[in-house]
């Protein structure tokens, strides 16, 4: 590896430890069933956007309040103490596709139409308020 890459690797490895995240990837949903879910909560406080996921009906919901679980917890262990209520907010909540299985159905006269099966990878951060405000 070369000295520039090695240097921006090392700046990014230390911004990275101030950052508190967690990834979902590869999940079987469609962006756009999933987007719908992240709006609800983007911007919330943590433990009242876990309330708002777990009386959600949309099947989304479940994975992305396992996500926010992971990222509180994350944040627990990098700050070494536990999260309070009203302390954590969800910052930033961003769905992105990921791959596409391509299926073919069978169509009227010998004809096939394409079927696209979506998935998307979510990342969500969380942080203290006080730190979004700087």
């Amino acid at each position: 590896m070369g000295a520039r890459k090695r240097i921006s690797a090392e700046e990014r490895k230390e911004s990275q430890k101030t950052m508190y995240f967690a990834k979902l990837r590869n999940v079987p949903t469609s962006p756009r069933k999933m987007r719908l879910v992240a709006d609800m909560i983007r911007g919330m406080e943590a433990f009242r956007a876990l309330g708002v996921l777990k009386f959600s009906n949309k099947e989304a919901a479940a994975k992305v309040e396992k996500l926010l679980r992971s990222a509180i917890s994350n944040w627990e262990q990098k700050n070494e103490r536990k999260a309070e209520t009203g302390e954590l907010y969800v910052t930033i909540v961003s769905v992105d596709s990921a791959t596409m299985l391509k299926r073919m159905r069978p169509a009227p006269q010998g004809r096939g139409y394409r079927v696209r099966k979506r998935s998307n990878h979510v990342t969500l951060f969380v942080d203290t308020k006080n730190d979004n405000q700087n």
